[in-house]
């Protein structure tokens, strides 16, 4: 509804913030995103990286609805263009981890760890003791982010997601315990 102001915002806060870190810090830009909450106006670049990360991938009509009160929509900048997106919900003491995404071009720096801990800081400042996420069993590069992480497989959902053939694949469901939010 007010896209112009959260474009001004990003232009005159933000922007600025960036000029500072490429003026003063250079190298903390070349190996880490600046993060910022995710405005309608990035869900055409962010449906993009989905649909080249992904064979079934959510539409920009799915990511409109994620703009709701109990989700926290965050993208990360490298170098002035969005390059990873994390979708969090937050409700009473839990969290879900609804979808994590870094740019098939810039994955394998550090990014999708990066996102997670944000993700994660996120789901404790909004008072989760636990967050929780699906992953394809088949994605073994996020189950080793995940494990390292501290996320442990504590379930099984049974034909969850859609898989090629119009078949389906299962889903691990893995949980991390937060310790208590910051609410």
């Amino acid at each position: 509804m007010f896209d112009w102001y959260w474009r001004l915002w990003d232009c005159f806060v933000y922007g600025r913030e960036r000029e500072h870190f490429r003026k003063y810090f250079p190298r903390v830009l070349e190996k880490e995103l600046l993060f910022r909450p995710m405005r309608k106006y990035d869900v055409p670049a962010v449906a993009a990286i989905e649909k080249a990360a992904y064979p079934f991938p959510w539409s920009e009509d799915t990511f409109r609805a994620c703009f709701t009160i109990t989700y926290y929509n965050w993208v990360g900048e490298y170098q002035g263009e969005v390059v990873a997106y994390g979708i969090l919900s937050a409700i009473l003491d839990e969290s879900h981890l609804l979808n994590l995404c870094v740019s098939p071009r810039f994955q394998g720096r550090g990014f999708g760890r990066q996102m997670l801990q944000k993700l994660i800081d996120e789901a404790r400042l909004q008072g989760a003791d636990t967050l929780f996420l699906e992953v394809r069993p088949s994605n073994t590069s996020a189950l080793r982010l995940y494990d390292s992480m501290g996320f442990n497989e504590i379930g099984l959902r049974k034909n969850y997601y859609p898989a090629a053939n119009g078949r389906r694949e299962d889903a691990l469901l893995l949980a991390l315990a937060l310790g208590g939010g910051m609410k």
